[in-house]
């Protein structure tokens, strides 16, 4: 499996927000968001076993992990690793671009999913795989990343057609207005979380944190 990155950290976004986590980052993704902020992980890695990386994590002495990308149902061994960390008693969530199909994880009933669904100024709307949708349960999420206007009607869109049965994030793409995509939801009365990237309040758009 190959790995950009493991690191110790707050969780900065979604359901888990402020929690700590241990972070394990996949190298590879199939998109190319215009936006986005992994672009360190389109190639670069390090070839691990699933051992090694249970040792790596074993360090950090603490049982939440974060599995994400890059995109991490690109690497052939992910299940293995899920099912292993799970037996070994960690809590394990994943994060996943919304454009593979997840019904393998869907099956997997202790694990968290954190599905995006890539709204038109990512440039990759195109890619979203909408019959993941109906495969998330209440204990998963799903993020839109809101860059304007536009990509906010066009999550209300999805919202109203294929009803999600999960938790709901709206997340600005980071730098825009927080303020306007509040008042938005508030001015729609819409039924879903706000989110932010704690994280990077707290540090800056940096790598490993």
């Amino acid at each position: 499996m190959k790995i950009n990155e493991i690191f110790f950290s707050i969780q900065g976004e979604g359901k888990w927000t402020g929690l700590p986590n241990i972070f394990i980052r996949t190298s590879g993704c199939n998109l190319r968001c215009l936006f986005c902020d992994t672009k360190y992980a389109y190639d670069k890695g390090t070839d691990k076993t699933i051992n090694e990386i249970l040792n790596e994590i074993s360090k950090f002495s603490y049982k939440y992990v974060c599995i994400t990308g890059g995109e991490p149902l690109l690497q052939k061994d992910i299940f293995d690793l899920i099912n292993i960390l799970i037996k070994k008693n960690y809590v394990v969530s994943i994060e996943t671009n919304g454009s593979i199909e997840i019904k393998g994880l869907s099956q997997i009933d202790k694990l968290m999913i954190s599905m995006d669904v890539k709204c038109p100024s990512s440039k990759m709307d195109e890619k979203n795989y909408f019959e993941n949708i109906s495969q998330l349960k209440p204990k998963d999420q799903i993020k839109f990343i809101i860059n304007d206007k536009n990509d906010y009607k066009y999550a209300k869109k999805v919202i109203k057609k294929y009803k999600p049965n999960c938790t709901i994030f709206f997340q600005p793409v980071w730098g825009t207005p927080i303020k306007k995509l509040a008042e938005w939801i508030l001015k729609d009365k819409i039924n879903v979380y706000l989110g932010i990237q704690l994280h990077k309040i707290i540090w800056g758009d940096k790598k490993g944190l």
